[in-house]
């Protein structure tokens, strides 16, 4: 079971997937977990805000995961900028969507408590992250070592 709410009024100007195929990709992160999330999608002055007030880094990140539980439930609030992340995908030569599959279901895996702080853990987390999205029918996000999720 997933209960997915998604706030999509700061993304109207962003081609964004239906609701259910966004909720089947984070599904797919869960790997059979039950989990309750809210998707916000924000300008780049809000995202810049909450980086700076959560993370003290003073710039518009594109993915922010405010994980709250684990069990029974995998509950969080994902916190997407599409400004960031249409950016990026230019940058990287790749489409919109594939970035975006890969931003939910880097932040469910962050609310699941992986991380990438360190090398080993960024291994553990990107190759979570490459076996879920292959099997979503996405490419491989790190091919070319391009693809790095947080800046």
């Amino acid at each position: 079971m997933m209960a997915l709410t998604l706030h999509l009024q700061q993304a109207g100007l962003f081609q964004l997937p239906h609701r259910s195929t966004m909720a089947r990709w984070m599904r797919a992160a869960l790997e059979g977990r039950d989990g309750e999330f809210t998707v916000r999608f924000v300008l780049e002055d809000e995202g810049r805000e909450l980086n700076r007030q959560y993370r003290r880094k003073d710039y518009a990140t594109n993915v922010l995961t405010f994980d709250y539980t684990r069990e029974p439930v995998v509950t969080a609030d994902i916190v997407i900028c599409p400004a960031v992340l249409e950016r990026q995908a230019k940058e990287q030569e790749k489409p919109f969507r594939d970035h975006l599959a890969h931003l939910l279901v880097h932040g469910v895996l962050h609310a699941r408590g992986y991380d990438h702080l360190n090398d080993e853990e960024a291994e553990e987390m990107e190759s979570k992250e490459t076996e879920i999205l292959t099997g979503l029918g996405f490419p491989n996000p790190y091919s070319d070592r391009i693809g790095m999720v947080h800046d």
